[in-house]
């Protein structure tokens, strides 16, 4: 089915369903899916039919599939339901994926969710939203198993089976002592190998990888991805079990960060919304600034081809003429360099004290890049340029001495600045190919009119 899945198909086959009011052939029908394949189809819904539809899954799919739902379609249905859906939506979802919603919705829907919400659910979702937008604690759930270092694994069981169905996993559980501070972890596999009268500190790891309340989530997201977890506990300053984090969570945050520095390093402010789902006004919103900054900063290279375009026409108007090429090719040099270390920064590979190593290795890489550049440019422009424009030996050894050194320059640019703007704690994806290429355009520029000065004139 999954490679023949076509959401707006099957959300025209329901639709055609409910005109002839077969309604139990629909429950029938959707109930073959998956809640994240229901959430496409529900998505694609006429959104007059939406509700209807929706109300028409069974109860223990629809919270799911709620989940999945893009947010718009979620905010028509919970401004369609009753107090009691709206209930039964928020029973079903756990607690970090309440929060979620909540952070999406306007104030008159958050009022309602919250009015329905038990007393304990509405402490953890006040508690989770109090903590920093980008910190763990906003992701983590408070929904997990805990366990005393002093009970046997028979007990465990017991506790597993009565309180599990409500917690969002049960193969990690996470012990605490009598103040709940972390001891130690033991998953499922180890409390079935195990026999039933062993005590939970005897076959407990002690080595717990956490992660504070207040460390930033991608670094949470990180270490789930780093060590293979299946989630990772949250402590507070006193490493009192406050909550985890799961996989889907984490990879949320990483999708989403992914996402925001591709939009950087592209000279775009990130969005919160899919494309198609952004206003016209947003998209001119979050390009118009970076494109007046870059326009701005382009300025200076439009200040140094003027103050040397005299000096290079009375050379040679060819060398006027390969300024284009130098510049592209020494803005493209360099950006393969930042977005190779802007992405090893993400993904935790090097940090600000390896500039010295990354700087060798780039040097080593220019300067093999640059002669084979370097040679290819000078035949080319033998070879070719010379065909329809004139072209002496020493023009082109100009030109082709310009490109080498350019590309070096651009590499060494390209590779620095992103670890220079982690070490002072900015985005190093900021200092991509945009910025990056307009330093690099001017310095290429001088070095180009200088290398022609001194050789032909």
């Amino acid at each position: 089915m999954a490679d023949t899945f076509e959401p707006q198909e099957i959300a025209d086959r329901v639709l055609e369903l409910a005109e002839q009011k077969k309604y139990n052939d629909i429950k029938r029908m959707l109930s073959e899916f998956n809640p994240v394949d229901l959430a496409e189809i529900m998505n694609v819904i006429d959104e007059d039919r939406l509700a209807i539809i929706y109300r028409l899954l069974p109860k223990e799919l629809a919270a799911d599939v709620f989940v999945e739902m893009d947010t718009d379609r979620q905010e028509l249905l919970l401004s369609k339901f009753s107090d009691k859906e709206i209930k039964e939506v928020v029973g079903g979802l756990f607690v970090d994926d309440t929060v979620d919603i909540i952070e999406e919705m306007p104030a008159a829907i958050v009022k309602r969710i919250l009015r329905q919400a038990d007393k304990e659910t509405r402490e953890a979702i006040n508690s989770i939203l109090s903590y920093p937008e980008d910190s763990a604690g906003s992701i983590m759930t408070t929904e997990y198993v805990s366990l005393k270092e002093d009970v046997s694994v028979k007990d465990a069981f017991e506790k597993i089976r009565r309180t599990g169905v409500d917690k969002e996993t049960i193969y990690t559980c996470y012990v605490t002592d009598t103040t709940r501070k972390l001891v130690g972890i033991v998953s499922a596999k180890t409390l079935l190998l195990s026999s039933p009268d062993d005590k939970i500190s005897d076959i407990m790891e002690t080595n717990v990888i956490s992660v504070d309340t207040h460390t930033d989530k991608e670094y949470a997201a990180r270490e789930i991805q780093r060590y293979g977890f299946l989630s990772i506990p949250v402590v507070d300053k006193e490493n009192r079990l406050v909550g985890i984090i799961t996989v889907d969570d984490a990879m949320d945050v990483l999708r989403d960060e992914n996402s925001e520095d591709f939009s950087k390093m592209s000279a775009v402010t990130p969005s919160d919304k899919p494309y198609l789902k952004t206003s016209v006004f947003k998209i001119f919103l979050n390009r118009l600034p970076w494109l007046l900054l870059l326009m701005v900063s382009a300025t200076f290279t439009s200040l140094i081809i003027s103050r040397y375009e005299n000096v290079l026409t009375g050379i040679s108007i060819t060398l006027f003429a390969c300024i284009p090429m130098l510049m592209d090719t020494g803005g493209n040099a360099g950006s393969q360099s930042s977005v190779t270390i802007i992405r090893s920064i993400a993904l935790g590979e090097t940090v600000p004290k390896d500039i010295g190593k990354v700087l060798w290795k780039e040097l080593r890489i220019s300067f093999m890049l640059g002669a084979v550049m370097s040679v290819v440019c000078f035949g080319k422009l033998m070879l070719i340029d010379r065909l329809y424009n004139p072209m002496d030996a020493l023009t082109a050894l100009t030109v082709s001495l310009a490109l080498f050194i350019t590309i070096i320059i651009a590499k060494v640019i390209g590779c620095t600045l992103p670890l220079l703007a982690k070490a002072v704690k900015l985005d190093p994806a900021v200092m991509a190919s945009p910025f990056i290429t307009t330093i690099v355009d001017a310095l290429s520029l001088i070095i180009y009119a200088n290398i022609a000065l001194a050789i032909l004139n």
